[in-house]
């Protein structure tokens, strides 16, 4: 079943794609990675549906990858009496380390290493950068924050900390059941999550050995600046957008992701660019024009790969979204400018 183009398609499995037939039917319309995210779902469905892929792959004489992406560390906010809490631009909270119930003017967060590494003029972002906040004042376990931007807060939602380099292990007890778990397996590919400096990479490798080969998502900006080594340290690398655009600027992803595809290159290591590529496709059956431009940048810039998130995880038109992803990068490839990029 010969591909006719040089890009592959990363495809992750979830809800709308583990039975059988969807993932043969992904398969046939082009996907050559499966993804198993282990943020999401139990091991009993990732061990479900790498046994499918493997007995897919003897179905139809051909071999496939399958990767499988570590979680990291996902720092939350605590719990709030009611739920939620309305907030406004200026509204000052604190956040302690005690747990408490949370309440508008005082919530915990449950993390001594994010209060180790404050400092008062840091940035927190909340919620994937919904909600801003300003540290103004540090003390032993609180901080007060100011509201720069953002409406809502809700129970448990995600911290992002831009402006530090946190100490924290890039692998969680969670993060190494999973890995024991997927080595086990005998996947193919292992995605390392938030990685923020070297010695992340070096300790994952320590575990992985030679049981599969290791992928750094680039996500922290603070990665950004130890880039040439971590492509060093890695087998491939994934340019994983969507942390990396809450905690950047948006206009700073684009010239962030033609530099790690351009270092990978530089030194013969695949590289993926992921998240966002075909969004919209989670609800409609075609892509917007931006988006078949967004798959082409990428192939043109000189991707290996490309990737399918919640489009082919829980999206309902997992098929529709890889065969379009499989049509643009045959037609790039096709086009003269991609013979000259």
């Amino acid at each position: 079943m010969r591909r006719n183009r040089n890009a592959k398609i990363v495809t992750t499995i979830g809800p709308a794609s583990r039975e059988s037939a969807v993932l043969e039917a992904l398969f046939q319309q082009g996907a050559d990675v499966f993804r198993l995210n282990f943020s999401h779902g139990a091991h009993e469905d990732h061990q479900l549906s790498y046994e499918r892929i493997r007995v897919m792959e003897a179905k139809f004489g051909r071999s496939t990858c399958v990767l499988a992406d570590i979680q990291g560390p996902k720092l939350r906010l605590g719990t709030f009496r009611d739920g939620a809490v309305e907030v406004e631009p200026g509204d000052i909270i604190t956040l302690v380390l005690d747990k408490i119930e949370g309440c508008k003017e005082r919530v915990t967060l449950p993390h001594p290493e994010i209060f180790a590494a404050m400092q008062v003029g840091g940035r927190l972002l909340v919620d994937d950068g919904k909600v801003r906040l300003r540290i103004i004042e540090v003390r032993d376990g609180e901080a007060d924050c100011r509201i720069e931007a953002g409406r809502k807060l809700s129970d448990r939602k995600g911290v992002n900390v831009p402006d530090a380099v946190l100490p924290l292990s890039a692998l969680t007890e969670k993060d190494r059941a999973d890995l024991k778990f997927a080595l086990d397996l005998g996947v193919d590919w292992v995605a390392l999550s938030f990685v923020q400096q070297p010695s992340d990479v070096i300790e994952a490798r320590r575990i992985v050995g030679d049981r599969a080969q290791l992928m750094v998502k680039m996500e922290k900006p603070s990665a950004i600046h130890h880039l040439d080594e971590l492509v060093m340290l890695a087998d491939g690398m994934m340019v994983a957008r969507g942390d990396l655009g809450v905690e950047m600027q948006p206009e700073d992803v684009p010239p962030i992701q033609r530099k790690i595809v351009t270092a990978c290159r530089r030194v013969g290591k695949p590289v993926v660019v992921a998240t966002q590529m075909l969004e919209s496709m989670i609800t409609n059956p075609v892509p917007t024009r931006a988006e078949s431009a967004d798959v082409a940048r990428a192939v043109y810039d000189g991707a290996d790969a490309v990737m399918l998130s919640a489009e082919s995880a829980a999206g309902q038109y997992p098929r529709e979204a890889v065969a379009m992803m499989d049509r643009i990068i045959r037609e790039t490839e096709q086009s003269s400018h991609y013979h000259q990029s």
